[in-house]
């Protein structure tokens, strides 16, 4: 059975090696652990006021991330959406999950606006976010801040 729940310190230690093999290895992305210091303080980072991080897991097993960032006024970052590469697609339905359990938390915290910025290369990804909702915008709609990666090319927004 796949579970969707918030992030948990038992899973600290499988978040950058997750992450970064699905940026690096997979995607060719050049991301390094350096640029992405929130993965060394989730509950710090994510956990605090009105933002969150959840996690998919299979048996105990990491096979899914992702988080909302608070930007302020109503206004949130999707981060750190990344799936497991045999547990990607309809079948298993782990990306849909994550981001209905983001939208819902969205939601009952009252957020109006949610910003994502992503990699040009992740077309799976693009359509995904489409198919959902997500609208793509320019750079200069996307609220600054540190959640933008220097590989982000494309970005989305989504109203609730």
């Amino acid at each position: 059975m796949i579970n969707i729940q918030p992030f948990s310190p038992e899973y600290a230690g499988q978040i950058y090696d997750f992450i970064l093999h699905i940026q690096q290895k997979e995607f060719g992305l050049p991301v390094t652990r350096e640029q992405q210091p929130d993965l060394a303080d989730i509950p710090g980072v994510y956990q605090q006021g009105i933002s969150n991080f959840w996690i998919a897991e299979h048996n105990g097993r990491l096979i899914g991330t992702i988080s909302l960032m608070d930007l302020g006024e109503g206004k949130g970052a999707l981060r750190k959406m990344f799936v497991h590469q045999d547990y990607r697609g309809r079948e298993h339905g782990v990306a849909l999950r994550l981001l209905e359990a983001l939208k819902e938390w969205a939601h009952t915290h009252h957020y109006s606006d949610i910003y994502l910025g992503t990699a040009d290369i992740l077309h799976a990804a693009h359509r995904f976010y489409e198919k959902n909702g997500f609208v793509q915008v320019e750079r200069n709609v996307i609220p600054d801040g540190p959640y933008i990666l220097p590989v982000d090319k494309k970005f989305y927004h989504y109203q609730l």
